[in-house]
């Protein structure tokens, strides 16, 4: 299980940097929307911690982690995205000053390292239903990621900070469909997982019993 310890390792310490300075960022410069993608991102890192555990520990300990992992990975992550919407819709009738260039280089950097994320999860997750749900998430961060700078953008152009609530909105309810989507469709696997392989396991088993 070496080959799949590693990624989601590098993984998890990319995805950690990623939330500590948008929500490090977000908080400063007053922009919901980056604080929101921070906090997916926190969603992400602990179902990429337990996901890494899974693969350490034995294997009835694994099942276990492995559906605590799909729970912050689907039911977590939707309650978040649920709570940042209601957050969204109150900033959206009494707006405040955001700093739209901070939420641009931000958003940016953290659509890059996203994409690093989901490069690293991609190949383990042909093999299991919790890895591929977090690679989904993570290629959505990469757009989601787009979001702050849109609104960064929209901001520095108009003036007009009710742009950053009403993408963050927007953000919230992409979340919170793109999520249950993918939960209906894996829901077997994500609830009942089998024990922790990986292809290279299982196809040398099958030769060995040929």
């Amino acid at each position: 299980m070496a080959h799949y310890r590693k990624p989601l390792a590098v993984a998890a310490a990319l995805n950690a940097a990623i939330f500590i300075v948008e929500a490090a960022a977000g908080f400063q410069a007053r922009s919901l929307s980056l604080v929101m993608d921070g906090i997916h991102n926190l969603s992400d890192e602990i179902a990429l911690v337990l996901l890494y555990l899974a693969f350490v520990l034995s294997e009835g300990v694994s099942r276990k982690l492995l559906r605590s992992a799909n729970v912050f990975n689907s039911v977590g992550l939707i309650a978040i995205s649920g709570l940042l919407l209601w957050q969204a819709i109150e900033r959206f009738l009494h707006p405040v000053p955001v700093q739209g260039a901070v939420a641009i280089v931000v958003g940016i950097a953290a659509a890059v390292a996203n994409w690093g994320v989901a490069q690293l999860l991609y190949q383990p997750g042909r093999n299991n239903a919790a890895i591929r749900l977090a690679y989904i998430h993570n290629m959505g961060d990469v757009y989601v990621s787009i979001a702050p700078v849109a609104a960064g953008l929209l901001i520095m152009t108009t003036r007009y900070s009710v742009f950053d609530p009403i993408i963050a909105c927007g953000v919230a309810v992409w979340i919170i469909v793109s999520t249950m989507q993918e939960a209906f469709e894996s829901r077997e696997q994500l609830i009942w997982p089998e024990k922790v392989v990986c292809g290279h396991s299982e196809g040398q088993e099958r030769a060995a019993a040929s």
